[in-house]
């Protein structure tokens, strides 16, 4: 195989489907050029794009060239460019023997249009994330928090320490032994229960019969009963 004339053919063709675009950077002893590839949507502000620059080596096309990937634009932390450099390889292995620049550069710019439409939609999924998660945020405040006994005692708690409910408790509880008599008798619910014991107990008055006359020793008869008048004296009643 005459690897010059095969090398020359190729680069010809190339010039005349990149014109404009194609950059040759030496000639001796072996061609190097390169050729910029973007993907679609990128001349609107938005995509990936990069210059794949290829070296001829003596025995191409039996043996595959050297590439490069640079000027990469856009390409930060979605894109390696070792990725694109490993695929560029393995299409060249499948052209082994064949002028391969033009397969390759087609390779590259299938590569970048893939690569984009997997970032736009990651970054489409994080935005609709992004808005699910807010939707969610926005209703849960409006629906509240879940309660549970737990979560209840847990908030009474608090809300009693807030008010400085223990603080009152504890002050009341102080206050307690600085209560009158009047108070104490009043909360003291034993003490109105003393006097019906009291009553209620036959054994706790006694009385003394020998105190009295004999009641057969007084003259009283049935008829002065009848005609006694309690606070009336005697010449009264005659």
């Amino acid at each position: 195989m005459d690897y010059q004339y095969e090398q020359t053919s190729e680069i010809e063709a190339l010039d005349s489907i990149y014109y404009g675009d194609m950059q040759t950077l030496q000639n001796k002893p072996y061609h190097k050029f390169s050729i910029p590839i973007k993907s679609e949507a990128f001349d609107d502000g938005d995509g990936l794009a990069c210059h794949l620059v290829f070296t001829y080596t003596p025995k191409y096309p039996e043996e595959l060239p050297i590439v490069e990937v640079t000027n990469e634009e856009n390409f930060e932390d979605a894109v390696d460019k070792n990725e694109i450099l490993k695929h560029l390889m393995e299409q060249g292995k499948e052209n082994l023997g064949m002028v391969m620049v033009f397969t390759l550069v087609s390779a590259g710019q299938e590569w970048l249009n893939e690569k984009w439409d997997f970032i736009k939609k990651q970054r489409e999924e994080q935005i609709l994330a992004k808005k699910r998660a807010d939707e969610a945020a926005e209703l849960k405040r409006f629906e509240g928090t879940r309660v549970t006994v737990e979560s209840f005692l847990a908030w009474r708690k608090q809300f009693e320490i807030d008010m400085g409910i223990p603080a009152k408790r504890e002050k009341e509880s102080k206050d307690k032994t600085k209560l009158t008599g009047r108070e104490l008798f009043l909360r003291d619910t034993t003490l109105n229960e003393s006097d019906l014991k009291f009553l209620d107990d036959g054994d706790a008055v006694k009385v003394d019969e020998s105190l009295f006359q004999d009641l057969d020793d007084l003259d009283i008869s049935d008829e002065d009963d009848e005609d006694y008048i309690p606070g009336q004296s005697d010449s009264e009643s005659d």
